[in-house]
């Protein structure tokens, strides 16, 4: 009989060919589906990260009091803030520490005026710190008068390690505060306040 023990293969029919293209359809959509997972897994972590650097953010903001005759530093931000490097110009030039400060503000009688450390140190959220406080209202009106002559430069990190200058030599306030990637290392400007800070590198 004819067509018939020829051994030929048979075409598929419609029904296994219709198989194969649900499953591969399947296999797409398990794809694009485990693909939108990761997306949303990926975006969620990225705004607990926005949340938590929001909620450990700092914000130094240096200033000077007359009613209490000092010059100070207020953290206004609502995480702590570590101090890392700071360097204090007077007239453009850096100064050492507080009595170089003085001397060459032409105040040398105020050598003496009492200071506090802010090198290394952590300022928690709403704590202002007095970096010296004047001993009457007349050593402080002479300090005030030289007190433009004073530019300030800090460097200071978040919890998260993420970290800022501020830098009173820039003359516009949007350009003052910058961030950075890190704290630049110790250096021969560094104005040291603290005698338990690192010596600085030899020169």
């Amino acid at each position: 009989m004819t067509g018939m023990g020829t051994g030929e293969p048979q075409a598929p029919g419609p029904e296994a060919s219709h198989g194969r293209d649900w499953n591969a359809v399947a296999a797409v959509i398990a794809a694009l589906i485990g693909l939108l997972a990761l997306a949303v897994s990926g975006y969620t972590a990225w705004l607990q990260r926005q949340q938590v650097r929001a909620e450990v953010w700092p914000y130094l903001q240096p200033g000077i009091s007359p009613s209490q005759h000092n010059m100070n530093l207020s953290n206004k931000g609502v995480g702590p803030a570590s101090v890392q490097r700071v360097t204090l110009y007077v007239d453009g030039r850096p100064q050492r520490d507080w009595p170089h400060a003085f001397d060459a503000l032409g105040l040398p009688e105020l050598r003496d005026t009492a200071a506090s450390t802010i090198n290394g140190i952590v300022l928690s959220p709403g704590e202002t710190i007095q970096q010296i406080t004047l001993r009457d209202a007349d050593a402080f009106a002479r300090f005030y008068r030289q007190y433009p002559r004073i530019q300030l430069r800090l460097c200071y990190c978040s919890a998260l390690g993420e970290c800022w200058i501020y830098d009173e030599r820039e003359r516009s306030a949007d350009t003052r505060r910058q961030a950075i990637a890190a704290c630049p290392a110790i250096g021969a400007d560094e104005f040291i306040d603290n005698r338990l800070r690192p010596a600085r590198p030899p020169a």
